[in-house]
């Protein structure tokens, strides 16, 4: 490593002259990296504003009728003048998006962490609430566009017990998300889509577990953002006899332990009370100070939604789960999910109406 003598009254003084310049290289990288970020959200703010503008002054009212070709005709001027990023399919764009995005207040919390590029992923989901979901998810866990379109080609929002929800509950979690606080409906899912683990045939809990160790990476992935894992075969003394977790993990962001145990048959009710017994040992010797209370997610090959609902199960801060090892075709997938919804959210109205 070089270093610089630097002459002084009373000596020397030795410079570490690679290490100022890995500094310097830091300090322009980072200023660089946010003068982009500045400038990528004074960008999609600009299109928001010119796409509220058309729609309004353009599109509004009556005008809708002759708007379309006023559109044609300041698109092709703005694009001879600024460059293609003005061209017409971009400036529709750029309606649909102050359209699908009305609230300026929200747009502009979103661009701390959301570009256009992100934001066109999101024009395309038709449900207001999904398209919500999405984009505060985005925005807490700060997903990169890539992340985003996974996202939402993997159905998150469908497969989450949010969208299960009546519209206001939903409502009221994502006002509690754009917080900066995630719920465990947020969190847990359903189905959980475990085709990369290669199970194919018959196979033991033990293969699934092994499995799942060996694509831990991936498994992670699919659990969601704020996961660590913390052990497996996790080992529970009560009285005269020991009891072992499948496998146990830690949320960041719920701030408390999650065990898993996984089933190779449907759910059972019996499933409930191992899993009751494991959550309050951990409650008693494994929480730490300032954590919530554990929670346990069964993982299993199946479940009926009615026994499921009648065992209470949130109460008691256990999740039921389906797990898939081979996916269906996507369409057959997306309608069961949009079936699952519908049903769910037909029970909690009733429940509410009953509670009224």
């Amino acid at each position: 490593m070089s270093k610089v003598t630097v002459c002084r009254p009373k000596g020397t003084v030795a410079v570490d002259a690679a290490g100022i310049l890995a500094d310097l290289r830091e300090l322009i990288n980072s200023a660089r990296q946010r003068l982009a970020t500045v400038a990528n959200a004074e960008q999609t703010l600009l299109y928001w504003r010119l796409g509220k503008r058309i729609r309004t002054e353009v599109l509004g009212g009556d005008r809708a009728v002759y708007g379309g070709q006023i559109v044609v005709t300041v698109s092709r001027q703005l694009e001879a003048e600024f460059g293609k990023g003005f061209g017409e399919k971009n400036v529709r764009r750029m309606v649909q998006f102050a359209e699908v995005f009305p609230d300026e207040q929200i747009v502009v919390s979103l661009l701390q962490h959301l570009g256009w590029a992100h934001f066109l992923a999101l024009l395309p989901i038709k449900d207001p609430l999904a398209r919500e979901f999405y984009a505060e998810m985005c925005r807490v866990e700060r997903w990169p566009v890539r992340t985003l379109r996974q996202k939402i080609g993997g159905m998150l929002y469908e497969r989450t017990a949010l969208s299960k929800n009546t519209e206001a509950v939903i409502k009221a979690e994502l006002d509690t998300l754009r917080d900066g606080q995630l719920t465990p409906d947020m969190v847990f899912r359903d189905p959980y889509l475990l085709d990369f683990l290669g199970l194919q045939g018959a196979f033991s809990e033990k293969d699934l577990e092994s499995a799942i160790l060996r694509e831990m990476e991936r498994f992670l992935l699919e659990l969601g953002s704020g996961f660590t894992f913390v052990a497996r075969q996790k080992r529970m003394s009560v009285g005269k006899d020991d009891f072992y977790l499948d496998l146990l993990f830690y949320h960041r962001f719920l701030r408390r332990l999650v065990a898993i145990e996984l089933k190779l048959e449907s759910f059972r009710p019996a499933h409930t009370g191992q899993m009751e017994l494991y959550l309050r040992w951990l409650d008693k010797y494994e929480r730490a100070k300032g954590e919530e209370s554990p929670i346990g997610l069964i993982l299993c090959s199946g479940a009926d939604a009615e026994q499921v609902e009648l065992l209470q199960l949130d109460e008691k801060s256990i999740r039921i789960a389906e797990y898939l090892t081979e996916l269906p075709p996507i369409e057959l997938l997306r309608s069961r999910l949009h079936l699952a919804i519908e049903l769910a959210r037909e029970q909690a109205a009733r429940r509410d109406a009953d509670e009224e």
